[in-house]
This record gives C-alpha cells, sequence and structure tokens, in this order.
C-alpha cells in the first residue's frame, strides 16, 4: 500500500504544480508568442508574460488585464528609481469609446499630471496594444536601463474623459497594485517588496494617532472642563483631568503630525492640500494653547475674562477642525467601512453626553440663581425690619 501511494501522491502534486502553472501559461496571444516567464498579479485581473534576452539586455512583455470596457484606460509600468507611480515609466493602452485602441508610452512625474504621451528613461523599440472581448494585451519591447532586470512595477486602469486618461479610482485594488519583477529570475512579489506594505502601516499609524489624540481626547477633556466643574464635589480634580486629557492629546497629536510630515517628505507629487492645511492648523492652534496654562491669570484677576474667551475660542477651533480633519483622513486612507462607522459612533456618544450634560448643567445653573435670588430677597426683607 505504502509503495502504491508513494507514486500516486507525485502525479497529484505534478497535476497539481502544472494546474497552478496554466494559470497564466494557458493564455493564447494574437502574435503568437509564448513567453518564458509569467505571474497572475494579485489585483485588476491582471497578470504580466514576459521573456528575458541577456544577450542584449532586452525584454519581451505582454501585459494582459481582462474586464476592461470602451473609454478606459490600462497602464503597466517600471519604476527604475523608487516605488508607486511618481517616477513610473508606463505603457499605456488607451480605448476610445468606438472601441479603438491606442498604445503609447507616458513618464508619470507627478499625481494629476495625466498620462501624457512622452518618451521613457529607457528605450521601447516596439509597443502596440489590442482588446478583444474585454481583455487588453499590451505587447512591448524594453531595453532595460543599465543591465539592471529587477524593478518596482505599478499596473493600474482608469476612466476616459474627453478623449484624454482621468484619475483611476483610489479603491483597495488600485492602492495595492504595486510590486516587484525580476525579468532575469522569473521572480515577482505582490507588495514592492514590502513597501507598499509598509506605507499602508505608516498610513494606518498617522491615522490613528490623530484619531485618538485630536478627534477623541480634545473633545473628552473639553467636557471635563465644561461639565464637571459645576460639581463643588470635583473641583480641583475637573481642572487636572482637563490638563491630563489635552496635554495627552497635544503629545499625541504632534506624534501623528510629525508622521504625516514623514508620509509628505516620501511620497512626492502626492498632494492632499486641505488635510495637510488643517493639520498644520490644527499643530499651530494647538501650540498656542498649551501655553494657555503658562500664561492663565487667577481668576480675581482683572485679564482673566479675556484670557477665558482667547482659551475657550481656540479650544473649540481646534476640536472643530481636529472632527473634520479626521473625516478628511478617513476618506484618504479609505478603510473598510466599519472603522468610519465606528468614529461616527464615538462622535454620537459624545454628543449625546453632551446634551445630556448640558442641559443638566442649565438645570443647576437656573437652580441656583433662583436660590440665590430667594436668599438675597431674604436678606433685603430681614435687614428692612
Amino acid at each position: 500500500m505504502g509503495k502504491l501511494f508513494h507514486p500516486i501522491f507525485c502525479i497529484l502534486i505534478s497535476c497539481l504544480t502544472i494546474s497552478y502553472a496554466q494559470d497564466c501559461n494557458t493564455n493564447k496571444f494574437s502574435n503568437n508568442n509564448v513567453y518564458t516567464s509569467c505571474v497572475t498579479l494579485p489585483v485588476l485581473n491582471s497578470q504580466l508574460h514576459w521573456t528575458h534576452h541577456p544577450t542584449n539586455t532586452t525584454v519581451d512583455v505582454a501585459y494582459r488585464q481582462t474586464g476592461v470596457s470602451n473609454s478606459q484606460w490600462v497602464a503597466w509600468a517600471l519604476n527604475v528609481d523608487g516605488s508607486g507611480m511618481v517616477g513610473a515609466q508606463s505603457l499605456v493602452a488607451l480605448i476610445s469609446s468606438n472601441g479603438s485602441v491606442r498604445a503609447y508610452t507616458s513618464s508619470v512625474t507627478g499625481y494629476g499630471t495625466g498620462l501624457q504621451p512622452t518618451g521613457l528613461s529607457f528605450d521601447v523599440p516596439k509597443i502596440r496594444a489590442e482588446m478583444v472581448n474585454g481583455v487588453v494585451v499590451i505587447y512591448a519591447t524594453l531595453v532595460l536601463p543599465s543591465g539592471k532586470t529587477s524593478f518596482n512595477q505599478v499596473w493600474q486602469v482608469g476612466p476616459v474623459s474627453d478623449g484624454a486618461p482621468g484619475i483611476h479610482k483610489m479603491g483597495p485594488d488600485n492602492k495595492n497594485s504595486v510590486g516587484n519583477v525580476d525579468f532575469a529570475t522569473g521572480e515577482a512579489t505582490a507588495d514592492g517588496g514590502n513597501v507598499g506594505g509598509s506605507l499602508r502601516r505608516r498610513k494606518n499609524t498617522h491615522g490613528v494617532l490623530n484619531a485618538v489624540s485630536w478627534g477623541v481626547l480634545m473633545p473628552m477633556g473639553a467636557m471635563a472642563a465644561r461639565y464637571l466643574k459645576l460639581f463643588k464635589a470635583a473641583d480641583p480634580a475637573w481642572f487636572y483631568i482637563h490638563v491630563t486629557c489635552q496635554a495627552s492629546a497635544y503629545v499625541v497629536g504632534v506624534a501623528g503630525w510629525a508622521t504625516g510630515l514623514k508620509l509628505g517628505s516620501d511620497s512626492v507629487g502626492i498632494r492632499y492640500n486641505t488635510h495637510r492645511n488643517i493639520g498644520i492648523a490644527l499643530f499651530a492652534l494647538g501650540t498656542i494653547q498649551a501655553f494657555a496654562l503658562l500664561l492663565r491669570p487667577k481668576p480675581d484677576n482683572k485679564y482673566r475674562f479675556y484670557w477665558n474667551i482667547y482659551h475657550h475660542g481656540i479650544g473649540y477651533t481646534v476640536i472643530v477642525l481636529s472632527v473634520i480633519n479626521v473625516f478628511k483622513g478617513i476618506d484618504i486612507l479609505d478603510p473598510e467601512k466599519k472603522w468610519k462607522k465606528a468614529y461616527i459612533g464615538i462622535l454620537m456618544f459624545l454628543a449625546v453626553n453632551a446634551v445630556m450634560l448640558e442641559a443638566y448643567t442649565w438645570i443647576i445653573v437656573l437652580k441656583r440663581k433662583k436660590e440665590e435670588k430667594r436668599a438675597h430677597v431674604g436678606n433685603g426683607y430681614n435687614l428692612s425690619s
């Protein structure tokens, strides 16, 4: 039984291996080429086929993408000196509304610049593209720069508007369409040598730090100052709770702001101006607010009234801008919907508590004023008698 099992096991393994290899090798091409290597890319229904010619440092490639419709563009690119879209040397297939296909090269110099026809940093002696039944294939011959064989690769799909390539979506598949390919070894990775994964982790860290600090701790600290000091038993505990919340929010927020600066410097050409400008404003206002503690006059000081206006005005401005910027950041990160819903849930919880505490505060304030008025009237009656 054991002797029989061994060859059967080997046959099954061989069949599985052949089946896996045929995942991309079963594709037929109109030029009848047979490529020596291929890889099925993890997103956007794409495959890359190639044959490397070490004698003249060229490579024949066929980039294949399915599910493409008219008025779309498809692109595959090598980034010779970096990773991501900026600096990518692209092969582009532009599909018009009538289904005709135009192939050309484009060097991406920055986000929002569009895939305009340009030369690349290396030669492309041949390039053409075709679309049959929603399958687009870009054929090209590349002269590899400086004899290198390993590069970061990027692939993408987007809409065509008025005959020109438009901005592609920013969904998870579009963001994860980066990797590495080695034409000599036939190996390819789906995460750009962990470049993409590392970048996503840093973006997530930036988002969490800022959401917790500016978006949660700051409002909680403001609520502590407004509502806890109403209770005499909470004096001076409310003050220390308020300072602890705001100081913690500021320290964590500065860390989040610093990670944002680092992300910006590492992402040349990517600009989220509104999010960035609000973040700078928050850092500046938060720093000014931190000095409020050092400038805080005593309660009976004649300048205390003006200090309160300054402190409260900046404080509420920071809270409003913080919430706005957290939502801006969530839209940029585009995580699963549950994270946005979770933050909305936290805000609703804080808002409901704030409304109830505000109502309770006014009830107590009006009650105390009424008692003080009665005491004043009573004292006046006793004096007149």
